[in-house]
C-alpha cells in the first residue's frame, strides 16, 4: 500500500537490481578457501552448506539456516522419508535465489536414507543429495 500524504498518494520510485552473489570458494574436505566464486556455482555452495549445517547447534547461524537431521536418529524410515523432504525444502527455500525444490529419490540402505532432487534457482539447476543416519 502505498502511502497517503496531504490527500495525494506518494508514487515510489523505487529501482531495486539484485546484488552479486560472489562469496568465498570452499574446497569441501579440505576446509581451505581457495578464491572467490559467483552465480550458479556460488549456489551449489550455499546448497552444501544449508544441508551440511545442523539448524540451532551453532550461535554464529540464525536460526533460519541450516537443516534439522539429529532428532531423525532412531525413527522408522516411513516416518523419516517424507520429514526428510519436508526438512530439505523448508531449509533450502529460506534463501531467496531458490524457488523450487522437487524431484525427490530416496534409496534407503543399512540405516542410511539417500535423498537425491533438484533445487531450483534464479541461476538455474542444481542436483543435490543428501544422506541422514537413522
Amino acid at each position: 500500500m502505498l502511502p497517503i500524504v496531504n490527500n495525494h498518494i506518494l508514487q515510489s520510485s523505487w529501482n531495486f537490481e539484485e546484488l552479486p552473489t560472489k562469496t568465498f570458494k570452499l574446497q569441501p574436505g579440505d576446509e581451505r578457501l581457495i578464491g572467490i566464486t559467483d552465480k550458479l556455482a556460488a549456489m551449489r555452495q550455499a546448497i552444501y552448506l544449508i544441508l551440511n549445517i545442523e539448524r540451532y547447534e551453532y550461535l554464529i547461524y540464525s536460526w533460519n539456516y541450516g537443516v534439522e537431521f539429529s532428532d531423525l536418529f532412531g525413527q522408522p524410515a516411513t516416518y523419516v522419508i517424507p520429514e526428510i523432504k519436508r526438512r530439505i525444502t523448508e531449509a533450502l527455500m529460506q534463501d531467496t535465489r531458490i524457488t523450487g525444490v522437487d524431484s525427490f529419490q530416496f534409496e534407503e540402505h543399512k540405516g542410511v536414507i539417500s535423498a537425491r532432487f533438484t533445487v531450483y534457482t534464479i541461476f538455474g539447476e542444481v542436483d543435490a543429495k543428501r544422506e541422514v543416519s537413522i
